[in-house]
């Protein structure tokens, strides 16, 4: 899985907890003065996740007014982006002479080298804990400069729509459930969440043509590969559908897919297929029928998914369903006699 470092303050006394939290921020972040009701007893949580280069953040924290003043930023100097997407609760964030009010599911960006201030409150008054999900960004990394992202700062973009809720999406489940993913998709998934996060930066600056072409063109590719499994269920799916959905024409699709690892066409069938054999192994299904689960996901014509399927695993579904069976048999009872799989489909 995804390596992740976790600080929880309930672990120490309520005396240290949040003196724990101000150095966990000055670490993973950079320095801030933070004011709270509950520095009494700081009941916070932090699940740090590493990217390369961008490290993802959940955070869950009571409510609180964080400043990063003009001697803290001189004296840490932190060359980073932080952009904080509010999952629970409300906030408000300033910087360069703008500011925002910030509620669920909302983006605010700001640059930890320069002044700023942040403010987010749990909901039920307060007495509920915040919760946020933040992505730490070298400056390095971004393909644009501090000065055409000025504008940005102290502003707020949605998480709900467009290549900001692709972003929001990517950064929750990378957040939620890091276990779902190897140590060595870490490199691939920072790029990932990179591209998007420049992609809809750029967005919001109205100069897409300032974001390098290969950024962009993988950014696209990965807002169409979440369209498609989206969709896979639907058997009209297909490349052209692809095109339509996000306003490019087919060529320019394929052109896309150029530098991936398979065609659109091959992605929405392999997708569909690995569907297809989770469902026919899940021994909760086995009074499904065999077509029902090949309908399910995208193959309503019988005759077609059982071509499908033998082109690609060398059976047809009804007989590599029963190896499955006789696999999982042998593993309960290692003695239990074998039976020969059903021949056709």
């Amino acid at each position: 899985m995804l390596l992740r470092n976790t600080v929880d303050t309930t672990a120490v006394p309520a005396a240290e907890r949040f003196e724990m939290w101000l150095d966990l921020v000055a670490r993973t972040a950079s320095p801030l003065r933070i004011r709270t009701e509950h520095a009494h007893d700081f009941a916070a949580r932090a699940e740090i996740v590493e990217l390369h280069p961008i490290r993802v953040v959940n955070y869950r924290y009571p409510s609180l007014d964080a400043v990063g003043s003009s001697r803290l930023v001189r004296e840490s100097a932190p060359e980073i982006y932080t952009l904080a997407l509010t999952v629970d609760g409300d906030g408000a964030a300033s910087q360069a002479g703008q500011s925002s009010v910030l509620g669920p599911r909302e983006f605010i960006f700001y640059d930890g080298s320069r002044p700023h201030g942040v403010r987010h409150v749990g909901d039920d008054g307060g007495r509920q804990p915040a919760r946020s999900v933040v992505a730490i960004i070298p400056h390095a990394a971004l393909p644009l400069s501090p000065d055409r992202l000025a504008p940005l700062l102290g502003g707020r973009m949605s998480g709900t729509e467009g290549i900001g809720a692709l972003l929001a999406q990517f950064l929750l489940q990378i957040a939620r459930h890091p276990e779902q993913y190897h140590a060595a998709d870490a490199p691939r998934l920072g790029t990932v969440g990179l591209d998007l996060v420049s992609t809809m930066l750029g967005r919001h600056l109205v100069a897409e043509d300032a974001m390098p072409t290969e950024a962009r063109r993988r950014a696209l590719v990965t807002q169409m590969r979440a369209y498609i499994q989206r969709h896979l269920g639907d058997a009209t799916l297909s490349p052209q559908v692809v095109a339509d959905a996000h306003h490019v024409s087919l060529r320019t699709l394929h052109r896309l897919f150029e530098a991936e690892e398979s065609t659109v066409a091959s992605y929405i069938r392999e997708l569909r297929l690995a569907r297809c054999r989770h469902d026919l192994a899940d021994p909760g299904l086995h009074g499904q029928p065999v077509q029902a689960i090949g309908a399910r996901w995208g193959f309503p014509d019988k005759a077609h998914f059982s071509r499908a399927f033998r082109k690609a695993h060398g059976v047809g579904p009804q007989a590599w369903r029963a190896g499955q069976a006789q696999d999982a048999a042998r593993e309960v009872n290692p003695a239990a006699s074998t039976v020969n799989p059903v021949a056709a489909d």
